[in-house]
């Protein structure tokens, strides 16, 4: 299986690596990645790979059902042979703003202490889906809430914990659309904050900042009647 870089450092954005495999659909597989795969939300990165005089413009990344990463080429051409080595280079402006804006939606479901239903994120703007029947009665306050713990500079952090600690801890999941993975024995947890500031923890797969501070004011953006239910909370990058 392909070694996963961006679960050890989210800030790495140029490694090499070795060709492993293609798929029938033209992708490629390294032997270790710093591009994530699209999940949870998260979109996959995009990106080159270079060898020797030649490139390969990645457009984005998947991950198959066998759990393989997949680079996946913008347009059909030649692909590194297996056993290539090659250099991976993230396109790192949009990536980056996946991490601020995954961050964010994570401190988004602290002000709005709602079960989550679904979401996505780009690089710019990322939205919520919360079961919340009626909207919220000052949008402006939610969002100074926001901002006030992006300020707070708070330290984000991970931890793992076993599949039989998160069916005893359920609490910990706050999406309703989208039940983490288990069956691997281990779940890995995002934590915002550390010891009595700690503020959130729940399970995720995704890149995010290091610190609350790096992700900048936001704007919160139109709030959607989705459903009987549902509300759609959209948010923004100020920067």
């Amino acid at each position: 299986m392909t070694e996963l870089l961006f679960r050890e450092d989210a800030y790495l954005k140029e490694t090499d690596a070795a060709v492993v495999g293609h798929t029938a659909e033209g992708g490629v597989i390294l032997d270790q990645t710093v591009f994530y795969a699209t999940g949870g939300g998260q979109p996959g990165d995009s990106g080159i790979l270079a060898w020797g005089d030649q490139s390969l413009e990645i457009a984005t990344t998947v991950k198959t059902p066998e759990g393989e990463i997949v680079l996946v080429p913008a347009e059909p051409q030649a692909l590194p042979p297996v056993g290539q080595l090659v250099v991976q280079r993230l396109d790192w402006g949009r990536r980056y703003g996946h991490m601020r804006i995954h961050t964010a939606l994570h401190l988004l479901s602290v002000v709005v202490p709602l079960p989550v239903t679904g979401g996505s994120i780009s690089a710019e703007k990322g939205r919520l889906d919360f079961d919340m029947p009626e909207a919220p009665e000052d949008k402006e306050a939610l969002a100074e809430a926001l901002n006030a713990l992006i300020a707070r500079d708070l330290p984000v952090g991970e931890q793992w914990i076993t599949d039989a600690e998160l069916e005893a801890n359920p609490g910990l999941v706050k999406t309703m659309s989208v039940q983490p993975p288990v069956g691997a024995g281990h779940v890995r947890l995002v934590r915002i904050g550390e010891g009595e500031d700690q503020i959130d923890l729940q399970p995720c797969g995704g890149t995010h900042v290091a610190s609350t501070a790096e992700i900048g004011p936001v704007r919160l953006g139109k709030i959607e009647k989705k459903g009987k239910q549902n509300r759609r909370v959209y948010l923004h990058l100020d920067s």
